[in-house]
């Protein structure tokens, strides 16, 4: 079924054939069919109720942990970026409400500046809420689920729901929350996460963290680069006695700077790939796999990907 945009009533932005590749981080992909772009939660959910079920849909946040491959994305896919969808306040005591299209390091630094403490290792995670909340993103010690009250969503079927987080004094459904995963139902929709911190903080203090953590990532990441955040998930969780890194695993397969096409294994930490200036999303997905069998063949284990892959080849 071809999807005209016409077809539908929306108070947000709604593209035909929209290329994907300017929307991530990689700078690679197709179109989609429709890209939609929701002015809120309301306009989300009519046009949900609006497009027939058949119809997939696909949320992009920023981008920064994607590969669009090459042949586009069927059906509608949904951005929820914008002022709108940026929004962070503070709710309660040490508690913030942070939309999903936030960007992680806004969430920090507007932690900093309000005196709330906890929310630091934000400013470690590229991307926005939306993406940390898909994968329990952490860094530096700390996870989503540490800081995770309830979230709310949006059904396929353009109903609203709210899930609770392991702070929650409620057990209403709750959300499972491990090591790079977590078990929200694909169709669903994140729209806004209620978040703990652990209590006052100096802001200049907190500011200061957060620095130190910037200056961190790029002394150690390709951050000036066509990248992603990390390619791989590490094999074990974080607390495991004699955890096994993936980049040192990828390292002592003989991967650094390895190449396919305008793809790179890059050369600063080899758990990100690169975009070298042509890569194509088939050059990254097959350098991705070509790493994963080294590292299975010198290792013997099974890397698994903390980038998503999605779209038509």
């Amino acid at each position: 079924m071809q999807l005209k945009a016409d077809a539908f009533e929306v108070r947000g932005k709604l593209m035909e054939g929209a290329q994907l590749a300017p929307y991530t981080w990689f700078r690679v992909g197709g179109p989609a069919d429709l890209l939609f772009l929701p002015a809120d939660e309301d306009d989300l959910c009519d046009f949900l109720k609006a497009l027939p079920a058949d119809v997939p849909v696909t949320v992009l946040g920023v981008g920064s942990n994607v590969i669009v491959r090459d042949g586009g994305i069927e059906g509608v896919v949904v951005r929820l970026m914008g002022r709108h969808w940026g929004e962070i306040k503070e709710t309660g005591e040490h508690g913030l409400f942070a939309r999903t299209g936030a960007l992680d390091l806004a969430v920090a630094k507007f932690a900093a500046k309000a005196g709330i403490a906890g929310f630091s290792f934000f400013s470690g995670i590229p991307g926005s809420l939306g993406g940390a909340m898909r994968t329990n993103a952490g860094c530096y010690g700390r996870e989503l689920k540490d800081v995770l009250v309830k979230a709310e969503a949006i059904t396929r079927s353009g109903e609203r729901i709210v899930y609770s987080g392991p702070l929650s004094s409620s057990d209403e459904k709750p959300v499972t929350l491990t090591y790079r995963h977590s078990d929200l139902p694909d169709d669903v929709i994140v729209t806004g996460l209620y978040l703990q911190g652990t209590g006052a903080g100096d802001p200049d203090a907190l500011a200061e963290e957060i620095a130190a953590h910037q200056v961190r990532r790029e002394e150690t990441q390709p951050i000036k680069d066509k990248t992603s955040g990390s390619t791989f998930a590490n094999p074990d969780p974080p607390g495991t006695p004699d955890q096994r890194s993936a980049w040192k695993l990828v390292d002592a397969a003989g991967c650094r700077g390895l190449r396919v096409g305008g793809a790179q294994v890059s050369e600063k930490h080899c758990n990100f790939l690169i975009n070298t200036g042509e890569a194509r999303a088939s050059d990254l997905e097959a350098l991705g796999e070509l790493v994963r069998a080294r590292v299975k063949d010198t290792s013997g284990v099974d890397l698994r990907w903390e980038v998503r892959r999605i779209g038509r080849l």
